[in-house]
């Protein structure tokens, strides 16, 4: 079902990079693939035995700026992390009809900000690939903040740099613990992007509006 978005009453738009706008296959093959692969061969274990390792390890950092550090990832595992993204970034993809989206709010004035946890070598590495950084008055990762998305001092300290009015923004992500703290900050309007990696089935969310492709989206006011 086409989705109503009152485009007239906004005036920011905040979106989240991966599963959002990109592809998040790239993301979970690169961890959950390349990354086991490349520790196994390293320290001479079973596939099968790294990937364990490294969920677990993974799952330790949830919810904290190491999460997507991938500084601190290339210390913590003692592999070159940037040059593994390199190697596989021809997997770096845009979801469809994100291009269009993008350019629409250009078209009609609107702040566009680019809110990601992702390390800024990363957001570099993906812009290098898909050149859609033009689209962005301003990009804003958590590492320049201090808290990732889902802790609601990162939307205080995001109000202040991004120079957004909560009341006439328009925030869209594909992980439902952000979009609830952006929705306890007071952010008036949500989408939740459940079609983050196409290879998979859509997530599902009973709490947001919800869309698996930016096409249903339909604008009123203009």
């Amino acid at each position: 079902m086409p989705i109503n978005i009152p485009l007239k009453d906004i005036k920011f738009v905040l979106l989240d990079m991966d599963g959002t706008l990109l592809d998040l296959y790239f993301d979970d093959y690169f961890w959950g693939h390349l990354v086991p692969e490349k520790y196994a061969e390293k320290h001479n274990i079973t596939f099968g035995a790294a990937k364990e390792f490294l969920y677990e390890t993974y799952k330790s950092h949830e919810r904290t700026l190491n999460w997507c550090d991938i500084d601190f990832w290339s210390k913590e595992l003692n592999l070159d992390i940037p040059a593994l993204k390199e190697q596989i970034r021809h997997l770096i993809e845009v979801h469809p009809h994100v291009i269009d989206f993008l350019r629409m709010l250009k078209r009609h004035k609107k702040k566009i900000f680019l809110v990601t946890n992702a390390h800024y070598k990363t957001v570099n590495i993906k812009f290098k690939k898909i050149q859609i950084g033009k689209y962005f008055d301003s990009v804003l990762c958590s590492f320049d903040v201090g808290y990732p998305k889902e802790f609601v001092e990162f939307w205080y300290k995001a109000e202040k740099l991004l120079r957004f009015d909560k009341e006439k923004t328009l925030f869209i992500d594909d992980t439902e613990d952000v979009l609830r703290t952006a929705k306890e900050y007071g952010i008036r309007y949500l989408l939740f992007k459940a079609r983050a990696n196409s290879k998979l089935e859509p997530k599902k969310s009973n709490k947001f509006i919800t869309i698996n492709d930016f096409r249903e989206l339909r604008y009123e006011g203009i």
